[in-house]
């Protein structure tokens, strides 16, 4: 298969025995069993709901190609890629998510010298049984891209001379796509690269300046990639809106809002003075419920006014900006449940592929999701608990490893997504506000990571039992001339047994 390059030693250099032959020819079945079973696992969720499982959020994306204009927070990038996938169902969509799931995750392995197919059957099982992946895999969202494309841009900068040429310049890809797929992943893509110029000076052997290079070109490809899109579809080349907007919401859902026009009405004439008052507790019921945000216009009427404001509350209330802020972060690390915003009510996602794809309303009105089959509180009594503990954990073995002084590969991964974890939970919780969502994204990267550092532990027991049984004396055969007789493929292995190859003074045996 294209995505699995075997290359995995045999132990104890040269020496070939039956033992190390057997597990070889066991990894290449389990070879298969990955291949097939993993990315259907990873799609038990929508084949149980008979359709790709939609979000809020996945009606925005999915009009872009047809509306021709840009709206807040809504990629035109990840727009395009879903309309490629409307003539398979979407399923061509989820196909590629499953796909790019496996890829990664088994190339993470491999770069980590964990590359045996039982290992990676193994880890998928538990993260599919526990974590929010195959969910994210079997969704019409961009939320998938978040955690994957840490681990590309991961293997990318600090792994980059383990992998081939081919398959950098499809991380470099990946990377890129996932950047220009929402303006949060793009984000916490940045602010690690930007971490990685800062230490590499104390870390030169670690982080070479080319696959760094590399790394942070991903974030300005996928800038471009966006801006590109946008100007495809819309005509105009401008960053996607909405930033502002957000940003608002999350002061006002603080009080900050509703304290500054209380200061400064009286002196000032902006539009929302007559509702001061009347200004709904969240951002969520502002910005897209029923609220006056509707009345004055939503952002093109309000966008000005918005911005206005945020500057200003920033400058006048700076400490009670940063409380809010640290808050916002701490909180959004703590919200980790899946499924946020996936229940039957999403009219609005209803809505645009009734008007734009109306052969698709058939098969998703049947699906159970539609039908309010889809519950998540029993799911979410095992994944909250496992997220909130592999945060913990991810931080401990990257603590572990910098009092050690030991950077070995497996710190440093668990550094990267221990500095994602925080720099996700600042993005998107100070800019809008703590959820579910924006937590369940990218949490399950950090199980991942703790899989690793036990499978690591587990290989390293196996390498110590394997050195102690390939060194064992010999068992004793029949045949006194041959020692062992195996089969790899079609290669035939002999090993005569030299202790007999003594002079035969018999005449009869000459």
């Amino acid at each position: 298969m294209w995505f699995w390059a075997w290359s995995a030693p045999i132990k104890g250099g040269n020496i070939i025995n039956t033992q190390s032959l057997r597990a070889r020819l066991t990894d290449a079945r389990s070879v298969w069993v990955a291949t097939i079973a993993i990315p259907l696992l990873l799609l038990a969720p929508a084949f149980w709901n008979g359709y790709p499982l939609l979000q809020w959020d996945t009606g925005g994306y999915l009009a872009r190609w047809y509306e021709g204009y840009l709206v807040p927070s809504r990629s035109t990038v990840y727009g395009i890629y879903l309309h490629l996938g409307e003539t398979s169902g979407f399923w061509l969509n989820l196909g590629v998510q499953t796909l790019a799931t496996l890829w990664i995750l088994q190339l993470t392995l491999r770069v980590l010298d964990l590359a045996r197919p039982v290992r990676l059957i193994a880890i998928s099982l538990v993260l599919i049984a526990t974590t929010a992946l195959p969910w994210l895999a079997s969704m019409l969202l961009t939320d998938i891209f978040a955690g994957l494309s840490v681990l590309a841009l991961f293997i990318l900068v600090l792994c980059g001379d383990r992998i081939s040429t081919l398959e950098k310049s499809v991380l470099f890809g990946f990377t890129a796509f996932s950047a220009a797929t929402h303006s949060a992943t793009l984000a916490v893509l940045l602010g690690l690269c930007c971490v990685g110029w800062m230490l590499r000076p104390w870390l030169r052997r670690r982080i070479p300046v080319a696959s760094l290079v590399q790394g942070s070109l991903t974030t300005l490809a996928g800038a471009a990639m966006l801006l590109a899109a946008n100007f495809a579809l819309s005509g105009q080349l401008a960053w996607t809106p909405g930033g502002i907007g957000v940003a608002f919401g999350r002061m006002l859902q603080d009080g900050i809002v509703t304290q500054y026009l209380r200061d400064h009405c009286a002196k000032e004439n902006l539009k929302l003075c007559p509702y001061r008052n009347e200004l709904p507790p969240t951002a969520d019921d502002f910005l897209w419920g029923h609220s006056m945000f509707n009345t004055l216009g939503r952002f093109q009427g309000l966008n000005d006014e918005m911005g206005y404001i945020v500057k200003r509350s920033l400058a006048e209330y700076p400490a009670w900006q940063a409380e809010a802020a640290l808050i916002a972060t701490v909180d959004q690390l703590m919200h980790v449940a899946t499924g946020e915003g996936s229940n039957g009510w999403i009219p609005h996602t209803y809505g645009i592929i009734e008007r734009y794809i109306p052969a698709q309303v058939a098969p998703m009105r049947a699906a159970r999701q539609q039908k309010w089959h889809l519950d998540f509180t029993a799911i979410n009594r095992i994944h909250v608990p496992v997220a909130l503990g592999s945060m913990l954990l991810v931080v401990l073995l990257f603590g572990r490893g910098l009092w050690q002084r030991r950077l070995d590969d497996l710190t440093l991964l668990a550094g990267t997504v221990t500095l994602a974890l925080l720099g996700n939970a600042v993005v998107c919780g100070v800019i809008s506000g703590p959820h579910d969502r924006y937590g369940a994204r990218l949490v399950w990267v950090a199980t991942f990571v703790v899989l690793i550092a036990a499978a690591r532990a587990f290989a390293r027991d196996d390498a110590e039992n394997e050195a102690d049984g390939l060194f064992s004396p010999r068992q004793e055969i029949d045949d006194p001339g041959l020692v062992d007789l195996v089969a790899d493929r079609s290669h035939m292995v002999a090993v005569r047994n030299v202790e007999h190859l003594r002079p035969r003074n018999d005449a009869a045996e000459r």
